[in-house]
């Protein structure tokens, strides 16, 4: 599956759009993980704990964007873009999207 985050593969050609995917995940970290990154907030920097959990996040949101796009027979998607929302305190959602498309060799 090619994956890009603009309107074409380049030296490929559209041959068939099959519309918008999607894969979407709700994650949240486990107590103690969530009471160590409450700690961070006190320091400052880098909350390591909520960015593996939202790499992880992105990575099962693509996977199920990816078999969404398989199933309509897509060999490509276009415009992928993340979203990502707060569904309740300490989870998040994270959506990734685009535009399934088959292409071949111009």
């Amino acid at each position: 599956m090619i994956l890009v985050n603009i309107d074409h593969v380049p030296g490929k050609k559209v041959e068939k759009v099959f519309g918008v995917v999607k894969g979407s995940t709700v994650h949240s970290k486990h107590i103690g993980k969530d009471i160590i990154a409450g700690l961070r907030t006190l320091v400052g920097g880098e909350i390591e704990e909520y960015t593996q959990m939202l790499d992880e996040a992105r990575k099962i949101a693509v996977s199920r964007m990816v078999k969404d796009a398989e199933g309509m027979g897509a060999n490509a998607i276009l415009n992928i873009r993340f979203a990502s929302s707060a569904v309740m305190q300490n989870a998040a959602e994270l959506m990734a999207y685009g535009t399934a498309v088959f292409v071949s060799e111009e």
